[in-house]
């Protein structure tokens, strides 16, 4: 048998103080004249009783029930997704609400059916996530509510975006290879292209492909070419690979991702060339690889963690939400896959 819940009038009973009393101290409320010691009775009585408020009565009261609608794509089948919603979960619990995560997989009929699901519960709002970063169309049914978009992009939509600085990113991994002396002899694997390689899918590459040459070019450096592929390990090793072959021989290498990276570190050691002594490689994302690799891998972080707690700390900002885009840093994680630039 369960056991009965305490309730305010448990408390206001043990207390010695009226029901309105005890509702007035333990909302917190000061317009009504309660004396100190009877607030402070009324307090710890309760803690004492172990009394828990009922959340549906106060969110007919307040017309709020605190709580959050997290729905992803495919988010939280990612390596990333921990850092993405331990940030989220950090910031409602520090504000009592609670967040109910969902994830659609891709399907966008079970993605309106669970975004109904969560309307039906009353959610004071909704965080609509993408695994990565890309432009999208939100579910109908999110028009007009309160939201904010994660990780992507919805132009022309009434709702505020979180997302990752990439073109930042893109400069400080220029400026990192710029203040070793690199300005000849550096080659990007992976170019403009993210995974999937669709027009919705390369705001990443696009970007951080943007800021690398606006650095570069602004120091008297060039990149000596721009190699295409999808962002994978085998990737990185077939095409750094190939590129040796072609009796090139780059300074810098500018992966745009840490698995790229770890295939041209195969692809390097192969050949005979060591990191960073012949040939120094930046990258992004910081996964878990990237300090394992030796030398550890000098790479630009994706803000995970910072990402997931900005969605929710704007979406509980008091007033109305407005259409901005906020641009998280990707801060640089210096390591030692970058040194001079070899001596010919």
């Amino acid at each position: 048998m369960s056991e009965r819940r305490v309730t305010m009038a448990d408390v206001a009973r043990m207390a010695g103080v009226s029901p309105t009393t005890a509702s007035f101290a333990l909302s917190g409320r000061t317009d009504m004249r309660i004396s100190e010691a009877s607030r402070a009775r009324v307090l710890q009585v309760a803690k004492e009783l172990g009394y828990r408020p009922n959340v549906t009565a106060r969110s007919l009261r307040t017309k709020s029930t605190q709580t959050i609608g997290f729905v992803s794509d495919m988010i939280t089948t990612t390596p990333f997704a921990g850092d993405v919603i331990r940030g989220a979960l950090e910031a409602a619990r520090a504000r009592d609400h609670l967040l109910f995560i969902t994830e659609a997989g891709g399907d966008r009929a079970a993605e309106s059916s669970l975004v109904h699901a969560l309307l039906d519960r009353q959610v004071d709002a909704v965080i609509y996530a993408t695994m990565f970063t890309r432009y999208i169309t939100p579910p109908k049914e999110l028009h007009g509510q309160r939201m904010v978009l994660l990780n992507c992009l919805a132009p022309g939509f009434d709702a505020p975006s979180v997302v990752p600085d990439e073109l930042e990113a893109g400069r400080d991994a220029a400026r990192a290879l710029l203040a070793a002396g690199h300005t000849r002899g550096i080659w990007a694997i992976g170019g403009h292209l993210a995974v999937p390689a669709t027009p919705e899918g390369n705001i990443a590459g696009n970007e951080r492909m943007r800021g690398l040459e606006e650095v570069l070019r602004a120091g008297g450096a060039r990149l000596d070419g721009v190699i295409e592929c999808d962002w994978n390990t085998q990737d990185g090793y077939r095409e750094v690979t190939a590129l040796l072959r072609a009796g090139h021989r780059p300074r810098a290498l500018v992966c745009l991702t840490d698995r790229v990276s770890f295939g041209a570190y195969q692809a390097l050691g192969e050949a005979g060339l060591s990191v960073p002594g012949d040939v120094s490689v930046v990258s992004f994302d910081d996964q878990d690889i990237a300090a394992a690799l030796r030398p550890a891998l000098t790479t630009v972080k994706l803000p995970h963690y910072q990402l997931g707690r900005l969605a929710v700390e704007l979406i509980l900002r008091q007033g109305p939400l407005e259409a901005a885009v906020h641009r998280v840093a990707m801060p640089l994680q210096e390591r030692d896959s970058i040194g001079a630039p070899a001596v010919d």
